[in-house]
């Protein structure tokens, strides 16, 4: 029945959107007022709570334990494995914010900073890190390594609900169970569906600085309806084939932008941006983690940071499900440094490149990106390659990274969604990837007709709420099952010392076997 609920209220929510786009917008941000107004503050407790608890298990007696057990290999390489979990949990959003970001915080900063001073264009990348860094692979990493561990170790089926069994016990296998799942499956779908809205706007900008391509509604979703074509014959392919070749794609193409940024750009000002604000980001790391507004009741901590933690947080169990398909044989610390740190500091650099070039052309007057941003997100990082060399390659090359980015995140999601409606089957049947394929699509082009930026990014926060008290309890529950195995493995090393000891002694006595006590 998870299957078939979950998809009845999707379709739902595409129905109403469809019928009724101007009221489902009004909804939504009723409904994300009271969230924000009553519950903003537990997504920052949620979120810095699982930073800690990962810093914690990395560096804990738990950090040798292997997933899948003690004589389990990896089953991809380190550079494949890398890049499939970063295409998945990032991916389109690194390309649709990674000027675009800095950029807003510059012209309205955090509470407290003057608008395009020396001051806000720190803050900008710090920010942009803080966003984009810890955080988010936090709530990634915590739930693909629950996962993985029920999954490999316990020979538990891949769902969300299983995670919860010792805290809850046969209550999973009911009705809490099923609610939980759907929920997964919904969160899922939205926080997916947001990325491939950006994902449109972003493509659908490029081709109108490209070819001149009119910016409408038809335009976007037109670009999602080809994406879906694409998406759903790598989803097909398995993830061996099509998944993992798409994800080293994304990597090849992303690392080629990158290096751009870093020759035509202002090279020198980007590394002593990326230097000078990694520091300030671990300096400030505590008080931004927490940082609300009670006494001037501003919105900029709920406009971005709220919004993002809530998106992360609607991306885990798709994200998390995939990192765990693709973990076993891994070790805790190195799953949790593989996909905690190393994709963090990948983001630095990212923003560093991309926001620190732009930040540079906006103080120095060579473009205003600001202006830029007035028409739209999208615009900024076209209007940063055009005052760069050889603009208009590195626009198709951008585009062409969306596109792929935007394909991998979507068969991925779809690979997973499949599965969590399979009852955690591996390799679900092709006909439920076709289908999960659609219903993205579809909410993917609902948000974006109903309420434009701002409904992608309302439907993240309020759909994450729910799934925010699950990953609480995941947490607890994962260090439970975790303090059972380092337990066992305790006893086993006693019995084989013990059994060295006696076979010692017997050899001492000349081979005679040891009176009986």
């Amino acid at each position: 029945m998870v299957f078939f609920v979950a998809l009845a209220l999707l379709v739902l929510l595409v129905a109403v959107g469809s019928l009724a786009p101007q009221w489902l917008s009004v909804s939504m941000h009723k409904v994300l007022d009271g969230t924000i107004a009553y519950a903003g503050w537990f997504y920052l407790l949620v979120v810095f709570f699982v930073v800690a608890f990962l810093v914690y298990l990395a560096c804990s007696r738990f950090a040798q334990l292997r997933i899948g057990g003690e004589e389990a290999e990896p089953e991809f390489s380190g550079t494949s494995w890398f890049a499939m979990l970063f295409s998945a949990g990032m991916g389109i959003g690194l390309v649709f914010w990674g000027a675009a970001e800095p950029i807003s915080h510059l012209a309205e900063p955090p509470e407290g900073i003057e608008p395009m001073s020396n001051g806000a264009a720190w803050a900008a990348l710090r920010y942009s890190y803080f966003h984009w860094g810890l955080h988010p692979w936090a709530i990634y990493a915590v739930l693909g390594l629950a996962l993985a561990w029920f999954k490999f170790n316990r020979d538990a089926k891949g769902l969300i609900s299983e995670l919860l069994r010792p805290l809850c016990g046969r209550l999973v296998d009911g009705w809490l169970g099923g609610l939980v799942d759907v929920l997964a499956i919904i969160a899922t779908a939205v926080g997916v569906a947001t990325s491939l809205g950006f994902g449109a706007l972003q493509i659908g900008a490029g081709l109108n600085h490209m070819f001149g391509l009119p910016q409408t509604s038809g335009t976007r979703l037109g670009i999602i309806a080809v994406a879906l074509v694409l998406y759903l014959l790598s989803s097909t392919t398995g993830l061996n084939r099509g998944i993992k070749w798409l994800s080293n794609l994304n990597m090849m193409l992303a690392t080629l932008l990158l290096l751009a940024f870093f020759v035509f750009g202002p090279t020198g000002f980007i590394f002593d941006a990326f230097t000078s604000t990694l520091g300030q980001y671990l300096n400030y790391l505590p008080s931004m983690s927490l940082r609300m507004t009670p006494f001037t009741q501003g919105t900029w901590v709920a406009d971005w940071t709220i919004f993002y933690w809530a998106w992360w947080i609607s991306w885990a169990p798709f994200v998390g499900s995939f990192i765990a398909r693709v973990s076993y044989g891994r070790t805790i610390r190195e799953f949790v440094v593989g996909v905690l740190a190393v994709p963090a500091a990948l983001s630095f650099l990212w923003f560093a490149a991309l926001g620190g070039t732009a930040l540079h052309m906006q103080l120095a007057g060579q473009v205003d990106l600001v202006a830029a941003f007035a028409h739209g997100p999208e615009q900024v990082l076209f209007g940063v390659l055009d005052s760069l060399p050889w603009a208009g390659t590195l626009a198709v090359l951008a585009t062409a990274l969306l596109l792929s980015f935007f394909v991998t995140s979507a068969d991925s999601a779809t690979l997973v969604l499949a599965a969590m409606s399979s009852h955690g089957a591996l390799d679900p049947p092709n006909w439920k990837k076709l289908v999960w394929g659609v219903v993205q699509a579809a909410v993917a082009g609902t948000l974006l007709v109903a309420g434009g930026l701002d409904g992608l990014q309302s439907m993240a926060i309020i759909s994450a709420l729910p799934f925010a008290l699950i990953l609480m309890a995941v947490c607890f529950a994962l260090l439970s099952v975790l303090r059972e195995e380092e337990t066992r493995v305790e006893h086993e090393e006693v019995a084989q010392r013990q059994a060295f000891r006696r076979w010692l002694a017997r050899e001492r006595d000349g081979g005679k076997p040891e009176r009986p006590t």
